[in-house]
């Protein structure tokens, strides 16, 4: 998580995105009863590639047969000039991650940006180390949520949270993420799971969407190799149950299906299998 938080506090604020609740037709997932369309991927899994040639990779991205991208910063690139991109490569970049540090006076100019490129959803990937300390950080950090939330909310863009596995570690006698879900506003703080670090962190991601059904608008697919400590591996190589988990998407409220890997052994190869493997799953 330190490094995800590095990466994204060295990129200008003025390139950073959002994303927010769509549920028209734009916000479809299935295409037949028991299979995902519009798959997507969080870009930070080929974040060397977007350095490197921020345009072409989109365009191999697309080329793969992903629909949508999720943003971990823009490199450099005006939001103007990354809605061209993605007008012109046949891409939807329906949310963006962004820092925690943004969400007080910057918070403004990121959701002008945020409109600009598109996005519907903006989600705050992880946080510092000096809000997590004690029950009581999480509660202030809940409150600077439900804050930007609101803000987010008047300016058409929907504000969410990705867990981490620590946050399901007890705490003072508390679950973390049971006490941010609690003392947030479900109408202006929605939560993006990720799959593989609830599962790390000893929790059920099942009995999250039960407890509290419609608030999971997209997930992180990561793959384990072994449950319930394994390493990260592409989607499909491993032992998380996906087709029991996107079961339940219809009362989970999942609407976008975000592939990730946080450190994959060749990039593109990466999201080709794991692509491949999402395509071809039934459920």
């Amino acid at each position: 998580m330190s490094d995800r938080r590095t990466f994204l506090k060295t990129l200008s604020a003025g390139a950073l995105g959002a994303a927010g609740l769509a549920c028209d037709a734009r916000g479809a997932t299935t295409r037949a009863a028991g299979t995902l369309d519009r798959i997507g991927v969080q870009l930070y899994t080929v974040r060397q590639a977007m350095g490197d040639d921020f345009e072409g990779t989109l365009r191999r991205v697309a080329a793969i047969g992903y629909a949508e991208v999720e943003f971990a910063g823009y490199f450099g690139r005006p939001p103007a000039a990354v809605r061209a991109v993605l007008d012109d490569v046949g891409l939807r970049a329906p949310s963006a991650h962004v820092s925690y540090e943004v969400l007080g006076d910057d918070w403004g100019p990121i959701l002008e940006t945020a409109n600009v490129v598109g996005h519907d959803y903006l989600i705050c990937p992880g946080l510092p180390r000096s809000v997590t300390e004690s029950i009581a950080g999480y509660q202030r950090v809940a409150d600077v949520f439900n804050r930007a939330g609101e803000r987010a909310r008047e300016a058409g863009i929907s504000f969410g949270y990705h867990n981490h596995a620590a946050e399901f570690a007890l705490l003072e006698g508390q679950v973390p993420y049971d006490v941010l879900i609690a003392e947030s506003d479900s109408q202006h703080v929605l939560l993006q799971m990720d799959l593989f670090w609830i599962i790390r962190g000893g929790r059920d991601p099942l009995e999250y969407f039960s407890r509290y059904p419609g608030r999971f608008p997209s997930v992180h697919v990561k793959d384990m190799d072994g449950l319930p400590n394994g390493a990260m591996v592409d989607v499909g190589q491993g032992s998380i149950d996906f087709a029991a988990i996107f079961a339940e998407r219809e009362s989970a409220g999942i609407r976008h299906f975000f592939v990730e890997h946080d450190r994959p052994a060749e990039q593109f190869e990466s999201i080709r299998v794991s692509y491949e493997y999402l395509e071809g799953l039934r459920f």
